[in-house]
């Protein structure tokens, strides 16, 4: 249990004592949960590339005893991903802190060792093939172990360490800030704490109230964090001080531009390993994609030809990943002499400008098809905030003046359906909560992405040609 220290009503104060042999079991605790997270790593991909192997010899030689080609790929491939994990410290305090990006190195690890283990088996083994398969199975087999695995973990870490896995004490020196009611708070003034270089009893006074904390957190005015800072400096601590002006512009971590630093304010909605599982996904969606519907959109191409003079695409210039222009691709739904390529009008439920096929194209969303080429072509992703025309309007207003995270969408990819559109907001934007709703949907989806929650989305929008706002 974490040491607290708060203010009495009678005005005395509970200064923090870290026990010696608590602090001591701490640090045990944490290098046990480390290596016992590497251990369940190792252990678990043992296993799954000895089922892996056993699984592709029962297979392809129905032999009893597994051969070297079916063992050799686990041998090599354990040792490699610990290897590469290592040196992204998945088996640190960042698992502690931040289980998911532990968890995501890991993940990428797995593959990085992967694709090393088929490149050695390629060169060197001549049953390549079959080393090869065991490879591909062994790594989606661990896949599923280390997601398993460590929500496991991260779990048991969580009751054991409470929340707090280090001995952390807080000290309010002459600003007042918000601690949760059991966080370790010690009140300077009151405890008679000085951050004085110059004072050799005020320094003892100081280390002896921090004795054996790892994370110091100071709360104090602008005036009098450099003093704060040259004490910290010999403390041997981790030193914070809380800066309320870095709250008010939402700076998520600090940076370096030579000698001067930087506050992070923004990041990519997606990091490297998460936008090539997306354009993986895309690829392999939209190819797949492509090769069944090719009959229907066909089909379509004839039915607009023969309908109505004018191409059979639309192309309409909408905005897309970064704020970045690019040209969406559909079937041409309205009369040529009024279409509206800047998208200055919605369409409405009965529009004089929509053609016969048109209709029928906009109702079961056939006119979107060709969305299939932009995400081939990288400008779009399957699944993704709808992209709008530029002069899109809804209630009378451009939709960034009716909702100021309108640009915060356009952080990833726009894709040809949307959480938005599976949830029912699509259709002709005629009220401000039309729009909003749908930003709210797109915020949410890029908060929290998943490829399971693309592959959710995809299956979910099956139904959603039929939907009654769909026209």
């Amino acid at each position: 249990m974490i040491p607290e220290g708060r203010l009495n009503p009678d005005g005395t104060v509970d200064v923090p004592t870290f026990d010696g042999e608590w602090l001591r079991t701490l640090r045990m605790m944490r290098l046990s949960v480390y290596i016992g997270l590497a251990l369940g790593d190792v252990l678990g991909l043992a296993a799954v590339f000895v089922i892996a192997g056993a699984f592709v010899v029962d297979f392809t030689t129905r032999q009893l005893l597994l051969p070297s080609w079916s063992l050799m790929p686990g041998a090599a491939f354990v040792p490699m991903f610990l290897a590469i994990a290592i040196q992204r410290k998945p088996y640190s305090s960042r698992f502690l802190y931040d289980p998911e990006r532990a968890s995501r190195d890991t993940l990428s690890a797995l593959v990085t060792a992967g694709v090393l283990v088929v490149f050695l088996a390629l060169r060197f083994d001549g049953e390549f093939l079959h080393s090869a398969e065991v490879v591909a199975l062994g790594t989606v087999l661990g896949a599923g172990w280390l997601v398993g695995w460590h929500g496991l973990a991260e779990r048991i870490v969580t009751r054991l360490f409470k929340g707090q896995p280090t001995a952390v004490v807080a000290i309010i020196d002459d600003i007042a800030v918000d601690l949760p009611y059991d966080f370790p708070t010690i009140f300077a003034g009151v405890a008679g704490l000085r951050p004085d270089r110059n004072d050799p009893g005020a320094l003892d006074a100081l280390a002896s109230a921090i004795f054996g904390v790892e994370r110091v957190i100071v709360a104090c005015s602008p005036e009098r964090r450099p003093l704060w800072i040259e004490v910290f400096k010999g403390a041997n601590v981790q030193g914070e001080l809380v800066l309320p002006e870095v709250d008010s512009i939402g700076v998520l971590r600090t940076g370096r531009a030579g000698p001067n630093t930087t506050g992070v304010v923004t990041l990519g909605a997606l990091d490297t390993t998460n936008r090539i599982v997306k354009r993986s996904f895309d690829l392999a969606v939209g190819l797949g994609a492509l090769a069944l519907t090719w009959p229907v959109m066909l089909a379509a191409a004839v039915a607009v030809k023969l309908d109505s003079p004018g191409p059979i695409f639309f192309r309409q210039p909408r905005v897309g990943r970064g704020n970045r222009q690019f040209n969406v691709y559909k079937f041409r739904s309205m009369r040529t002499d009024m279409c509206d390529v800047a998208g200055n009008a919605s369409t409405g439920r009965v529009d004089p400008r929509v053609t016969r096929v048109g209709a029928f194209i906009r109702r079961t969303s056939i006119d979107e098809l060709p969305q299939i080429f932009n995400v081939i072509h990288g400008t779009m992703s399957i699944v993704g905030p709808r992209p709008h025309a530029v002069a899109s309007k809804a209630a009378g207003q451009m939709f960034w003046e009716l909702d100021e995270r309108y640009w915060h969408r356009h952080a990833i990819k726009p894709g040809i359906t949307g959480l938005a559109q599976v949830s029912g907001w699509r259709g002709t934007t005629e009220t401000a909560d039309d729009l909003t709703n749908r930003v709210a949907m797109d915020t949410a989806y890029m908060l929290d992405w998943t490829v399971w929650r693309d592959v959710e989305i995809l299956i979910r929008t099956v139904t959603v040609p039929f939907h009654k706002n769909a026209y």
